[in-house]
């Protein structure tokens, strides 16, 4: 019997990297490299838990499809963030149809995942900051965690756990 690799899907924006907040108290995705600023931890919380995980990303990208950004754009911060915290792979959506299986909250990224490198998703987590993540890690079986940053924004589900920065992944995981 083939063993069955154990991941943490991370979000990008908010979660690894910083992001802006708008007026009304709503995340928005940076736009160019220039921009960048990790998340306080985020490299150390990565190669943490790189020993026995597998690390991707899963993010939603709309802005491309609303041509607010340019995917160029989005592929550039994506390489930057995957070589600078070693992630495995980013799985990246553009689309801003909530009915697209690839965007959350649809698992369908996390399902592309698993297909790809055998994961055994109970035994996994997603990590976000929205409930958008949180809920496809719900839709794909995954544990879930939220780490909280008072969003102006509604809760569609409970995650499995709430943290208030990315170091207190370090206290629910154990590697």
């Amino acid at each position: 019997m083939v063993k069955k690799n154990k991941a943490i899907f991370f979000d990008r924006d908010g979660t690894l990297i910083k992001t802006f907040i708008s007026k009304k108290n709503i995340p928005i995705a940076i736009k160019n490299y220039e921009d960048i600023k990790f998340e306080n931890n985020s490299n150390l919380v990565v190669k943490h838990f790189k020993k026995k995980y597998l690390i991707f990303i899963i993010t939603n990208q709309p802005d491309v499809s609303r041509g607010k950004n340019l995917k160029k754009n989005v592929i550039l911060i994506n390489s930057i963030v995957k070589e600078k915290l070693g992630i495995k792979k980013i799985y990246t959506c553009y689309s801003d149809k909530d009915k697209n299986f690839m965007r959350k909250p649809n698992p369908g990224m996390i399902y592309k995942a698993q297909k790809e490198y055998n994961l055994n998703l109970k035994k996994s987590y997603v990590v976000g900051d929205r409930y958008k993540d949180i809920l496809a890690g719900k839709r794909a079986n995954c544990k879930t965690i939220l780490i909280n940053k008072k969003y102006n924004s509604s809760s569609q589900v409970e995650p499995d756990f709430k943290i208030n920065n990315l170091k207190d992944l370090l206290k629910i995981i154990k590697v």
